[in-house]
């Protein structure tokens, strides 16, 4: 705003105001600008003459002799006219964050305050992660059952699958954890992960990296309770588990990096039932199928997955198969249906399945994975996400039943034929 200082007699419309100031600056200029003016981005004489039309063509005078810094002296004015400014959203414009609520429900609201951004790490309260790594342990278990000499029991079983499931419970959230100290700057720019623990700053990378070494020490010690043949099929999944998050920056396709993370278990149930896969050709014919098989299964189910962030991914520079194949996806998801339950069928055969297998496990995976692909609406995040998480459990689940029915059935024919040998 200019104030001008002695000068000729100037020529104005009805209603303007004009201030004029003689001699040395007025140290209360501020209220007087106040008063006759108004700060804004363009520098006015008269607010009026925008308003009216003038009979003159122009209007010229010399150097003002003093001006009134205005906006320097207005500090509370100078705060309402940044915020406008284009380095901030204006007032009217939506947020470009969500704000961070803390949990109100569910298992995170009922730990301590403290503990609630390492629940959030882990996502404990998102529990579909280690189903997903749980299944394919809990596959290969009932598929090996059989082969093992003598078959293992139902208790046995029982057992076995109950370490499965808290060693998956304890790595996904070591899986998670390192994803995040790898992701914590990109995730910031997506709507989805931008509230983590990490990317808010709740927690600091160095209690972050902290905590996921107490996790993997934790999965070690539960790895130490199976035989120890495990302990070397095991370990060198930790390369896997640490290249995903690199394979979102180079690649297209990091969910097969995951699906070789994730399809881990397919291997480990054989050993922990005490059978040798170097000494049984068929057992190391079936895991290797096996694994292949939930391989496919696992990019299947994360493409879908992907589906959600693809926007977001897509300005953040991440890479996904979801943008790879946008255009396409459901024929490359009815693709790797064909695949999955292909390499399942051939799984049974070098496992010696029974038909309550192909029929329960390889018949249910291809109904229920051609539901999912026909009904899923990949332009809807809420419908995406329904299906990630209950079809961990439509298709893992009739699998496992198949499988179940085929160990329940040549366990029970073994030991009739053990009772005719002994009679």
């Amino acid at each position: 705003m200019i104030v001008l200082g002695k000068m000729p007699r100037l020529i104005a419309t009805n209603d303007t105001r004009c201030l004029q100031i003689r001699g040395p600056p007025i140290s209360n200029s501020w209220r007087l600008s106040r008063r006759f003016h108004s700060v804004s981005r363009t520098t006015s004489v008269s607010q009026n003459l925008q308003r009216q039309p003038s009979t003159t063509t122009g209007l010229s005078f010399p150097k003002p002799r003093h001006i009134i810094p205005a906006i320097s002296q207005l500090p509370s004015l100078q705060t309402n006219r940044q915020a406008h400014t284009i380095d901030s959203p204006s007032p009217s414009s939506p947020s470009l964050t969500e704000p961070y609520s803390p949990p109100t429900s569910g298992i995170l609201s009922l730990l301590p305050k403290s503990w609630v951004p390492y629940g959030e790490l882990i996502r404990i309260d998102k529990p579909t992660g280690t189903y997903y790594l749980f299944f394919p342990c809990l596959f290969s278990t009932l598929m090996a059952a059989p082969l093992a000499v003598p078959q293992a029991t139902p208790l046995s079983i029982i057992g076995t699958t109950a370490l499965f499931f808290v060693g998956a419970l304890i790595m996904r959230g070591a899986g998670c954890s390192i994803n995040d100290l790898w992701d914590r700057k990109l995730d910031k720019h997506v709507r989805r992960t931008q509230n983590r623990p990490l990317a808010r700053g709740a927690i600091t990378p160095f209690s972050a990296l902290s905590y996921t070494g107490a996790q993997l020490l934790a999965g070690l010690c539960i790895l130490l309770q199976f035989p120890t043949p495990c302990l070397f099929y095991g370990i060198p999944s930790l390369l896997f588990v640490a290249s995903y998050p690199l394979a979102k920056r180079v690649t297209y396709y990091p969910q097969f990096v995951l699906g070789l993370t994730f399809s881990w278990g397919a291997v480990m149930g054989f050993p922990a039932l005490g059978v040798d896969l170097l000494a049984n050709s068929s057992a190391l014919s079936a895991a290797a199928l096996l694994y292949a098989s939930n391989v496919s299964w696992t990019v299947l189910y994360d493409m879908i997955y992907a589906h959600m962030d693809i926007k977001d991914d897509a300005k953040a520079g991440i890479k996904s198969i979801a943008l790879k194949h946008d255009a396409d996806t459901k024929k490359v998801l009815t693709g790797l249906a064909v695949v999955q339950i292909g390499l399942l069928g051939a799984a049974g055969m070098a496992a010696g399945a029974g038909p309550a297998f192909f029929v329960g496990s390889c018949g249910g995976a291809a109904l229920t994975l051609g539901w999912m692909i026909t009904k899923v609406n990949l332009k809807s995040v809420k419908d995406c996400w329904w299906w990630f998480v209950n079809g961990c459990w439509i298709t893992g689940g009739v699998i496992s039943l198949g499988l179940g029915a085929d160990y329940l059935l040549r366990y029970s024919g073994g030991e009739k034929e053990q009772e005719k040998i002994e009679g």
